[in-house]
């Protein structure tokens, strides 16, 4: 197919307003523009010709938008498409990718980020070829046979937070593939919960997801831990014993905190890794087996190669896709949601009243630095349904080490919502300094001046906390 000079881009959305403001941000980027108010509409004008690329939203009355999806993938599959959608968690984020979409985005949408997403939706489609397309649908069919089956619970992951929709399209991508992944983030930030929904939402789905917690076995234990031993191979090993990976055969090895893996044995691994075979402790047979490896760590596994405590081309092979789980205090809005979630499940497993945050205790929570992340909220919770008084919690109820003096659950001292000691009169002392001088220097204007220089130092800093995502640094910022 050879690409028009100018790509034609529809947008399916029953919101009139999103229509308008999509339309307008498209033509001024140089597309030609279709807007339909409804899916049926769409399908309809489906019949007579098709788009080098399509916005549709999920929800929508009459006819949704997996429907239209559905109908370009059988229709035309060289049609990238791409999901809408508001209500975006885990399973749908999942079953957008499944069915086969170019892209899902959540609502409210980045308007420059719709654009850079319709220019790589339109060369994509512009390349796909009639084959290309074939073999898509023949790996959508493969993927949703290998779809978990319905009895099996899948990892349930909390979370509508922009960070966390990343999260959730890096899994959506990802459940066609078996490819290696690198999970990193913080302690407690739910590193094994993705990696299980990784598992889950995979075509290895139907095999086992076997976790292995590197530093909590002993080193002199590891090898035998992961690739199993013979009869007679150490004094003590009094039978053969299958190893971790072949307990994994056919599905998912977690390798949970890889970066305390003794340099001895990441030698092995990388082995393993390249050949899918090992030789058990004491055995003479090598053993071949079929697993998907996904490792996690808190560490910096580049720092550590620099300093030469971590294999650097053990790295590059776990490190095959990156997925970064990000800290509970770069997902606030989430925090209230977690708390509730938490707060359910306590009560379900201890048979005990479910206790309810009255606002007071939500605003507070949110506004804590949680040094722990998902954990330190979760413990919190199991907390308050054992020792909380009555039914409704109020901020005095709160577990001790998150009401401290000094107000952080960390002891960094500021209350919620607050910077750390002195950090306001420093800041102000220095702006003070500064306007007195410039006004004994006899300057005027200051606030034209001073004004579009503190913007641009409070953008800088929200944009770099939130690793660019200029949305949620907007949203930081309070605009």
């Amino acid at each position: 197919m050879t690409a028009r000079p100018r790509a034609e881009v529809w947008v399916v959305d029953d919101d009139r307003s999103i229509r308008f403001v999509l339309e307008r941000a498209l033509v001024r980027a140089g597309f030609r523009v279709r807007t339909f108010e409804s899916g049926d509409a769409a399908l309809a004008a489906l019949r007579s010709r098709r788009p080098d690329a399509l916005f549709c939203d999920v929800r929508m009355p009459g006819t949704g938008g997996f429907a239209v999806l559905a109908k370009l993938a059988a229709d035309h599959p060289e049609a990238p498409v791409v999901m809408m959608t508001a209500y975006s968690d885990l399973d749908s984020t999942v079953s957008a990718y499944r069915e086969g979409a170019f892209e899902l985005l959540a609502k409210p949408l980045d308007v420059d980020e719709v654009v850079s997403v319709a220019e790589r939706a339109a060369a994509s489609g512009a390349r796909a070829g009639g084959e290309a397309g074939a073999e898509e649908e023949a790996a959508g069919a493969a993927a949703g046979a290998a779809a978990p089956e319905g009895g099996r619970r899948a990892a349930e992951i909390v979370g509508s937070a922009p960070t966390m929709q990343e999260v959730f399209r890096a899994i959506g991508r990802l459940s066609r593939s078996t490819v290696t992944v690198l999970i990193t983030g913080e302690s407690g930030t739910g590193k094994e919960l993705v990696a299980r929904a990784l598992h889950e939402h995979s075509p290895c789905s139907n095999g086992p997801f076997i976790a292995v917690n590197t530093p909590a076995v002993p080193p002199e234990l590891l090898e035998s831990e992961l690739f199993g031993h013979e009869r007679g191979a150490f004094t003590g090993a009094h039978s053969r014993r299958l190893g971790r990976f072949e307990q994994a055969h056919g599905g998912t090895l977690f390798l949970d905190e890889i970066g305390d893996m003794p340099a001895e044995l990441q030698t092995r691994l990388l082995r393993v890794l390249a050949d899918q075979e090992f030789y058990r402790v004491g055995g003479h047979a090598p053993v071949r087996v079929e697993v998907r490896i996904i490792a996690a760590t808190h560490q910096d596994l580049g720092q550590r190669v620099r300093d030469g405590r971590f294999r650097e081309d053990l790295f590059h092979r776990l490190n095959v896709i990156g997925v970064r789980v990000p800290a509970l205090r770069e997902r606030r809005e989430d925090v209230a949601t977690l708390a509730r979630h938490f707060l359910a499940e306590a009560a379900a497993e201890l048979g005990a009243e479910r206790k309810v945050l009255l606002p007071e205790a939500e605003e507070y929570l949110v506004g804590l630095p949680w040094p722990g992340n998902v954990r330190q909220i979760e413990n919190a919770c199991r907390w308050l349904t054992v020792m909380a008084a009555g039914r409704e919690v109020r901020v005095g109820d709160l577990p001790p080490d998150l009401r401290a003096p000094e107000g952080g659950a960390d002891g960094s001292g500021g209350g919620p919502g607050e910077g750390p000691p002195d950090a306001g009169g420093d800041w102000e002392r220095a702006l003070a300094r500064w306007a007195a001088e410039r006004l004994r220097a006899g300057d005027a204007g200051l606030m034209d001046d001073a004004g579009p220089r503190f913007e641009r130092v409070l953008i800088d800093a929200a944009l770099r906390h939130c690793n660019g995502m200029r949305r949620e640094a907007a949203r930081l910022l309070g605009w």
